[in-house]
């Protein structure tokens, strides 16, 4: 028997083409033999991989869910595949020739593109279905994948890095830790795949993006009335859009940085310093007229403009406003 805890390389040399490289993109029953009321072994979920070995009229041999571990594989050991332990033990076996996609299929990479969006467009409805979030960012994760000269490859990898975050922002979220005022007191977000995207598309919108999603990770959790997080996360940002200002995330980070300068007017006047509050003023006022200058067509400029406008106006951005 193959010991299943291979690395890509083993597998690679233990003879595994990667033309025989495939997943599903739909629920597949995998059977002991090509009869479709034989005995069902196992069951690959759309996204998963299976090892092609050979075929037979409508049926096909494959060793079924090989990269069960995979994610966790890539970087980092102690990371869970998004689904959690449920993962199938790989096993051989025969499936219908339905659905099968693989490196050598005609327009595969649109197909799994395709596919992976729907199942995305699924996982954001209200009741969504068990496992379309999954089954998107696997399917996605498999475009850069098969095929990396795609012109999808980019998007792909960024979408399946995207998912991944979003979900487990969410568990993070829902931790008491979330509320902690230190990002290093919660756990943080695994950055592998979007570190990934950064590495192998460097200037593209999509490197811009993984950056700027990552700065959840260095955010405060609750800012607890105290300036000292704001005035933090206003760096983060500033330095961000100087990083990245051709990215489709600049000007929003520039408003950002503005509405928590906003923000910092309010908490210095509390704290009775009257000179620290109207330097944030002073800033606020500057990164709303840098906005408009430099990302004149975005509505972030006039919502920017309007904080700014709040604090020249004494009017407090955070807590109570009514006079």
């Amino acid at each position: 028997g193959v010991a299943w805890g291979q690395t890509k390389a083993q597998k690679q040399a233990a003879g595994y083409d990667r033309a025989a490289r495939a997943t599903v993109l739909h629920q597949a029953n995998v059977y002991i033999s090509a009869d479709a009321n034989s005995q069902r072994i196992s069951l690959v979920t759309p996204g998963h991989e299976v090892v092609v070995i050979q075929r037979s009229g409508p049926w096909v041999k494959v060793f079924a869910n090989t990269d069960a571990g995979d994610e966790a594989s890539e970087d980092d050991s102690n990371v869970p595949e998004v689904g959690g332990d449920d993962v199938p033990t790989p096993a051989s076996g025969w499936v219908r020739d339905k659905g099968v996609v693989g490196p050598e299929t005609a327009g595969g990479d649109s197909i799994l593109f395709g596919a992976a969006a729907n199942f995305e467009a699924e996982a954001e409805q209200p009741h969504a279905p068990k496992g379309a979030a999954e089954a998107a960012h696997l399917l996605y994760k498999r475009v850069p994948d098969y095929f990396p000269d795609s012109p999808l490859a980019a998007e792909a990898a960024w979408r399946a890095a995207d998912i991944r975050w979003r979900l487990e922002k969410l568990d993070v979220s829902t931790l008491p830790s979330a509320k902690e005022q230190d990002a290093y007191l919660r756990p943080q977000i695994y950055e592998g795949a979007m570190k990934k995207v950064m590495k192998a598309y460097p200037g593209s919108s999509f490197a811009a993006r993984a950056a700027y999603e990552m700065l959840d990770n260095k955010l405060c959790g609750d800012w607890q009335g105290l300036p000292k997080c704001p005035e933090m996360e206003t760096g983060l940002y500033v330095k961000y859009a100087k990083q990245f200002p051709d990215g489709p995330k600049a000007a929003e980070a520039l408003y950002n940085a503005t509405y928590r300068q906003g923000v910092v007017v309010t908490m210095y006047l509390v704290q009775e310093d009257r000179k620290k509050s109207e330097a944030a003023a002073g800033r606020t006022v500057a990164l709303a007229e840098e906005l408009k200058a430099k990302y004149p067509k975005s509505d972030y400029a006039a919502r920017a403009a309007a904080i700014a406008y709040r604090v020249q106006q004494g009017i407090p951005v955070f807590g109570n406003d009514r006079d």
